[in-house]
């Protein structure tokens, strides 16, 4: 007797322990299949098939720009910001922190010729386009080697060997000649489109509505991307218009409009992609709205006191 209660001692004790060794076995695999950036549970099996087809979908070379290009414009910024503080850089200065995804993956949806122009955000831009580094940097201290020979400033960055049309000051005055630089290239027939960025604060003024809808009529190549980082300048989106979901704003011209999550930069390349196969085949425009957020305050004067409230940063992520 003693020794079968011993046997079946014995017994359970392996049992026991191969299923530990087969749970952390589990839990190793489950990691591993899991991307190093998620800190969320196990995907599901459609998720899983998703997450593997987005690493079909892009080369190598893909990930590792927009990697580099992120990287380059984040640390870019922070430093403008530091030198800023120093009082080496004077003049209004806006930083693109947290918005890096929204022009990365646009730049890897296009092809070389295609045109951008967007409003005085305007660092991150060239740095995604290729522009030395060192040249927007001399732009900002205002020195005759800068990108725009010292004489633009933060606000004012052009390149035109990269097809960089600005960097402009005055807000919205890029929509209509966004528009404008796409009538261009339908009247040449070049087959290249043009991004033309503005803020969720420029939505409200009248040349995006007569950009839209003329660029609608004459079915021109331009892709409209509103930026909504949730804020013009400190005034929230809720507080400043009826229309929260921007992207309804184009479905009253019939262009074809729909949100997007550019947090994430794989979702920006896949909607640019789409929209820019529209443009070259001749169907005309498209209004993106990128929904995203920035780190830091609307430009240096702003002490983003109102930035850094976990809960607002959180809600404005999920949308």
């Amino acid at each position: 007797m003693n020794t079968f209660i011993a046997l079946i001692g014995i017994s359970s004790a392996f049992l026991f322990f191969y299923l530990l060794k087969f749970k952390a076995s589990k839990k190793q695999t489950d990691r591993e299949n899991r991307p190093r950036w998620s800190k969320y549970i196990p995907y599901s099996d459609k998720e899983k098939k998703v997450k593997s087809k987005s690493r079909e979908e892009f080369d190598t070379a893909t990930y590792l720009y927009w990697i580099k290009s992120m990287l380059l414009m984040r640390r870019f910024e922070e430093m403008a910001g530091r030198l800023y503080g120093q009082q080496k850089i004077r003049g209004f200065c806006h930083l693109y922190i947290g918005q890096e995804a929204c022009i990365s993956g646009a730049v890897s949806a296009l092809r070389e010729g295609d045109k951008y122009i967007t409003s005085y955000r305007d660092h991150a831009h060239p740095l995604a386009l290729g522009t030395n580094p060192d040249k927007i940097m001399a732009e900002l201290f205002g020195k005759e080697t800068g990108i725009s020979k010292g004489k633009g400033g933060s606000m004012h960055m052009f390149d035109k060997e990269k097809h960089f049309y600005g960097g402009h000051g005055i807000v919205g005055n890029q929509i209509p000649m966004g528009a404008g630089i796409a009538f261009s290239e339908k009247y040449n027939n070049t087959g290249n489109v043009c991004l033309t960025y503005l803020g969720d604060g420029a939505l409200r003024i009248g040349a995006f509505h007569e950009a839209v809808n003329i660029s609608m009529f004459l079915k021109l190549p331009v892709i409209f991307i509103i930026e909504n980082n949730g804020y013009a300048m400190g005034t929230s989106v809720g507080r400043t218009s009826n229309v929260t979901e921007l992207y309804k704003t184009g479905l009253s011209y019939d262009i074809p409009s729909e949100p997007v999550d550019a947090m994430n930069v794989i979702k920006v390349h896949r909607a640019v992609a789409k929209a820019a196969f529209r443009a070259r085949n001749g169907e005309g425009p498209s209004l993106l709205e990128f929904r995203t957020y920035r780190y830091k305050g609307h430009s240096m004067s702003d002490l983003s006191l109102i930035h850094i409230s976990e809960p607002t940063r959180l809600g404005m992520i999920s949308y």
